[in-house]
């Protein structure tokens, strides 16, 4: 998996360097997965969204020929995909620090996105325990708010949320849990594909069950048929958590013959007395690759 990933990062480069239009749906050809994961999988490990990644190495290059003097800055901005000169420094400006004038004029120094590659680091001091379950199409039901996408830390926006729902309402929604994973849980859907810090996603502060006729006061997900990879962790809250999702998509995905598909991602979390140890079950729904 990490050597045809590198194929693809090769490919980049390749398109960057030749200032042509970078073809994700080739990528994940090359990555033998699809579109969808591919893009999960790149920012999962290399920590920035496959967008922000390109747009990077295009400004390092356009860097280079700023720096050079040789052609207008309206040719290089041209050159590198942007409508305008305006639009050309604001992105320039942005990477380096300093607008592209201001850089030819003083030779500034300027920053640059090294060219990526993955490699495989065997620590070998953990394993990860998780189990496949083929599961019949169900509902979340619950109280749904839009959030931002928080990598580390508590999120406000959840807790506050959650802190809003009223404990009568709370406890009609646990009385409808009737299937795995049991009781209240916390469902994320409708994520960007980037994962970017701050991005916005659903979530649903719910339970996953069968029935039929939802409250008019409580949102409900309907969520098809499908394959699950289901993982357990434990450890300090909430950073055992987010490092569990870390975990899955650096490690557990490259190491197995899965990639994620479309849908929503469950967590199942009990904590302890003071709220500081949680022990928390996630939910991903995934689908076999193909060789």
């Amino acid at each position: 998996m990490l050597e045809r990933l590198n194929q693809a990062m090769e490919r980049i480069e390749e398109q960057v360097a030749r200032r042509a239009e970078v073809d994700v749906a080739e990528l994940a050809r090359l990555a033998m997965t699809s579109e969808y994961h591919f893009r999960r999988l790149f920012s999962a490990l290399a920590g920035i969204p496959l967008s922000e990644y390109v747009r990077r190495r295009r400004l390092t290059f356009a860097g280079a020929e700023v720096l050079d003097g040789r052609r207008t800055l309206l040719e290089i901005a041209v050159r590198y995909g942007y409508g305008s000169g305006e639009a050309f420094a604001r992105a320039f400006r942005a990477l380096h620090g300093v607008g592209p004038g201001e850089a030819r004029r003083t030779g500034a120094v300027l920053r640059s996105q090294p060219r990526m590659s993955f490699r495989l680091v065997v620590e070998g001091n953990s394993s990860m325990e998780y189990r496949v379950v083929e599961k019949d199409a169900f509902r979340v039901v619950g109280k749904k708010a839009r959030v931002p996408l928080v990598h580390e830390g508590m999120n406000p926006a959840i807790a506050d949320f959650i802190r809003g729902i009223g404990k009568d309402v709370m406890a009609r929604v646990e009385a409808l849990s009737d299937q795995q994973p049991e009781g209240i849980v916390g469902v994320s859907d409708d994520l960007a594909g980037s994962r970017a810090e701050g991005t916005e996603l659903d979530y649903y502060h719910a339970v996953v069950s069968s029935a039929a006729d939802v409250p008019e006061d409580l949102d409900s997900l309907e969520v098809p048929a499908g394959t699950w990879a289901v993982f357990e962790s434990s450890g300090a809250f909430p950073q055992a958590l987010q490092y569990l999702w870390r975990d899955v998509f650096t490690a557990w995905f490259p190491s197995n013959p899965y990639r994620s598909r479309p849908g929503p991602e469950i967590l199942r979390t009990r904590l302890n007395a003071d709220a500081t140890q949680a022990e928390a079950e996630l939910w991903i729904p995934v689908e076999r690759t193909t060789v």
